[in-house]
């Protein structure tokens, strides 16, 4: 089985045909499988328990969509602009979001498993109350992405720019934050406990104990 890191990759057939998103609008319940999407827009749409499966999105723009209860398995997001989009109360599991703007992205109370955003634009993105297990984010930027009360299980973090995001009631307890780059974020001393920093973030963490660091 393939796997990227501590994920395992989505399982795609080789042999996709090409579809157009809007050809299944009109049933009673929507779904999307085996099939390859691109050069489209799908914007301001609103589409409750969509389901997806076994599908590649490329060059595709959602902007502004609300997709709630969506439910997606083994799917990648090519060079997409999801930006405001609302995948709330979603199941996403061995899904890629690749080179995508992201851009207010929300999804809160939504359950992420095998997730991997890479080189991404997520700032302002809503990850409130959701629960994620075996994702990575790999270069992307968070700034002031919401992470409140957000449960994290064999979360990667890598080499992200975190300024300003919001961990308040998040344990970050066996998470790896010491590659990323920030000036500051939003997260309590309890919060921080076994959390894994750099020397550098170790100082500036200091300033939460009231530490005053001398050279």
């Amino acid at each position: 089985m393939k796997k990227k890191g501590r994920i395992e990759f989505p399982k795609i057939p080789t042999n996709l045909q090409s579809a157009n998103f809007h050809d299944f609008f009109y049933e009673e319940e929507p779904e999307l499988v085996n099939c390859l999407v691109e050069n489209s827009q799908v914007e301001n749409e609103v589409i409750d328990r969509l389901i997806i499966s076994k599908v590649i999105f490329k060059n595709v723009s959602f902007v502004d969509s609300n997709f709630w209860n969506i439910d997606i398995t083994d799917v990648v997001f090519d060079n997409c602009n999801l930006s405001n989009v609302r995948f709330c109360e979603g199941i996403i599991h061995r899904v890629e979001f690749k080179n995508c703007k992201l851009l207010g992205f929300d999804l809160s109370d939504a359950n992420l498993g095998n997730v991997l955003f890479d080189n991404c634009d997520l700032n302002l993105s809503n990850f409130a109350e959701t629960r994620l297990k075996q994702v990575i984010l790999e270069q992307s930027t968070l700034r002031s992405a919401n992470f409140f009360n957000t449960k994290l299980n064999k979360v990667s973090f890598n080499r992200c720019d975190l300024n300003d995001i919001d961990f308040t009631q998040t344990i970050l307890q066996g998470i790896d934050i010491s590659t990323c780059t920030f000036e500051q974020i939003n997260v309590s001393l309890e919060s921080l406990v076994g959390c894994e920093v750099s020397s550098d973030q170790a100082i500036g963490f200091s300033k939460l104990l009231g530490l005053k660091i001398k050279e």
